[in-house]
């Protein structure tokens, strides 16, 4: 089949995929892999066990054994109790309880608590807050949400191990290209994330009427001190994090130490996570059953059945072909933006980590090589814009708002504003907002 022609049949199927299981419930990944079957090995010739071997095995273990890990501190509670000492702590300043909220899930998602497992534990605390405090329940929901995400981006957080995954693996796809750092891209995504998510929460805190009376009658609980079990999850989780960071940031501080580039090339995440796990396990810091339980297997095999699809596409020239394209058709200064508002259009229906930055993320070491852009800028565009719709009740996190909301006029009310007025006005700001960084990176 003519290259152009085979392009465009695996843009239809991985946008097929997308919407088959948008529309059957069905995980994506399935439908990814079943396409990258057919086309690879019957269209393109590819055996069954080259196909296979697409299989993302790296960035699969990275996201089981991440979760292993910081399944125990949600199994045993310790998650939910930093979220409630935070949040405390927080009491005597009640007219920003919007950056508390956004604060204390940054903390929560920085600490390795997955995005729905942020949102699963703070919605129903945030609307009650809203309740008592007359804080409009859309800026709370929002500001979670910002901090879930943003947080999650850190680089050994959930979020953040796919996305450096998804860039390492990228780049293993164009070999002739020099990779990035995907550690130091990831901590600029981080930060840029953070500045963007306070912009956003600001314009949601100060321009809502609803907001004028906010932390008047708030009342906050002294939480409970945390137990010995609780108490030795968190020590290990901040040991953890010592140990995957010092290193890393060691090697950005003294470049040319090799010492310490050695050590830094075999500090892995994963492999860290792991040993961590086995830690807890043996200190019977929560049931080996449940954290296995809490797994994220469908996230996981949307990625990898993503990416699989994906592989074929670098096989057959596509992403060449796409990064052709926009290189030649949209101004160069307009590309960034161009990143951002597709990436929120695909995570309106979509999942950012299993379909968006799969598809976009290998288009960006070649594009940003032929344009002369930063590739730190396109992949954070991509992340920021995919994210910014995040939001939307079609999504998982605005579907855990919702579903905190007690009464069904009220939940149908919030409905409306997530999709009406959340959703553009983050996607706007965040459209904007990445413009100017593609200048300044």
């Amino acid at each position: 089949m003519e290259g152009s022609i085979l392009s465009i049949c695996i843009i239809a199927a991985i946008a097929l995929a997308v919407f088959l299981g948008y529309k059957t419930k069905i995980n994506t990944g399935f439908f990814c892999i079943v396409f990258a079957y057919v086309i690879g090995c019957f269209v393109m010739g590819l055996k069954p066990k080259a196909l296979i071997g697409y299989w993302p095995t790296n960035t699969m273990f990275v996201i089981l054994a991440v979760s292993l890990f910081y399944n125990v501190a949600a199994a045993n509670g310790t998650l939910e109790k930093i979220s409630r000492s935070l949040l405390y702590a927080c009491r005597k300043f009640p007219g920003l309880l919007p950056y508390a909220l956004f604060f204390v899930a940054v903390i929560l998602s920085v600490m390795g608590a997955a995005y729905f497992t942020v949102l699963a534990f703070l919605a129903p605390i945030t609307l009650l807050i809203c309740e008592e405090a007359r804080m409009d329940k859309l800026t709370g929901a929002v500001a979670i949400n910002c901090g879930a995400l943003a947080g999650g981006n850190f680089p050994t957080a959930a979020l953040g191990v796919i996305f450096r995954g998804l860039m390492d693996t990228a780049y293993e796809a164009a070999p002739e290209i020099t990779a990035i750092d995907s550690f130091s891209a990831s901590m600029t995504m981080f930060g840029l994330a953070i500045v963007s998510s306070l912009i956003i929460i600001t314009v949601f805190r100060f321009c809502f009427k609803s907001n004028r009376n906010i932390g008047k009658g708030v009342k906050f609980e002294k939480p409970e001190a945390y137990d010995k079990k609780q108490k030795q999850t968190l020590a290990l989780i901040l040991i953890m994090m010592a140990v995957v960071l010092i290193f890393p940031v060691l090697k950005l501080l003294v470049p040319g130490n090799k010492a310490i580039s050695t050590v830094a090339g075999k500090i892995d995440v994963g492999l860290v996570a792991m040993v961590f796990a086995v830690i807890a396990l043996l200190l019977k810091l929560a049931p080996q059953k449940e954290i296995i339980a809490r797994v994220p297997w469908n996230t996981i095999l949307m990625i990898a059945g993503a990416g699989m699809l994906i592989a074929v596409a670098v096989e057959a020239g596509t992403i060449d072909m796409l990064s052709t394209w926009i290189g030649s058709n949209v101004p160069v200064f307009l590309i960034p933006m161009a990143f951002s508002l597709v990436g929120a259009i695909m995570s309106f229906f979509s999942s950012t980590t299993g379909v968006v930055c799969p598809a976009l993320f290998p288009l960006i070491p070649a594009l940003a090589a032929s344009t002369g852009l930063s590739p730190v800028a396109l992949f954070t565009c991509t992340v920021l814009g995919a994210q910014s719709s995040a939001i939307s009740p079609f999504s998982s996190g605005g579907s855990l708002i919702l579903g905190a909301c007690g009464q069904e006029e009220e939940r149908n009310s919030l409905f409306n504003r997530l999709l009406f007025v959340a959703v553009p006005i983050s996607v706007g700001i965040c459209a904007v907002y990445n413009l100017v960084v593609s200048f300044v990176l």
